[in-house]
């Protein structure tokens, strides 16, 4: 509900011991398209797939999201009923935006300090994980300064046009692949990574 100026205490806090891991998950066609999930991933999402992303989020202790996400989330979820919009609706989230001057949906803080450095900051603050959905301009800085612990992909069974994963001018990253399975519901595939550190590129190791 309001703005987190730069330095704000809930951004950053002393560094702590263990740091909170950051949590990326994402739909994406056969061919590497993650633009407008809802248009053509939609049939293969059932019960499944919904009660895993509630234990999901129920893992997590805050929800990060660029100024897209939010509009689209915002529009969405306040009105919306059940297990997962109650969870969702109640849990801290931060939008992170230097154009939106303030946020309707509840508790949720909007920060127009650099992304990079305020996701860092919040990291080594108390807490479950942070979970961002989808790989938009915000969830691809993300990636570039290496802040992301972990990258879930459901792969969906089509082949559509639309926004590619990774986007053009991206910079290069190694992911370790640490888990490979069928998804939650028919016709889904689910794929987890996480980064190999730089020392380990090229090493064998």
């Amino acid at each position: 509900m309001h703005r987190g100026p730069a330095g704000s205490p809930h951004l950053m806090n002393a560094m702590t011991d263990s740091s909170r891991r950051l949590v990326q998950t994402a739909l994406v066609s056969l061919n590497g398209v993650i633009g407008e999930p809802l248009r053509w991933a939609g049939p293969y999402f059932g019960p499944g797939s919904a009660q895993h992303s509630l234990e999901v989020l129920r893992r997590s202790g805050a929800m990060l999201m660029g100024r897209g996400t939010y509009e689209l989330f915002s529009g969405q979820w306040p009105a919306a009923t059940g297990p997962y919009a109650e969870h969702i609706n109640a849990m801290k989230k931060y939008v992170f935006s230097s154009t939106l001057q303030e946020a309707d949906w509840s508790n949720t803080s909007v920060v127009a300090d650099d992304p990079a450095q305020a996701v860092a900051a919040l990291k080594n603050t108390p807490g479950g994980d942070l979970i961002v959905y989808g790989h938009g301009r915000f969830g691809q800085t993300l990636w570039d300064a290496g802040l992301v612990d972990e990258l879930t992909l459901t792969v969906v069974p089509v082949v559509v046009d639309g926004a590619p994963y990774h986007r053009p001018g991206a910079l290069p990253r190694s992911w370790e692949l640490v888990g490979v399975g069928p998804g939650h519901d028919p016709g889904l595939a689910v794929l987890t990574y996480r980064p190999v550190r730089p020392e380990r590129v090229g090493s064998g190791s």
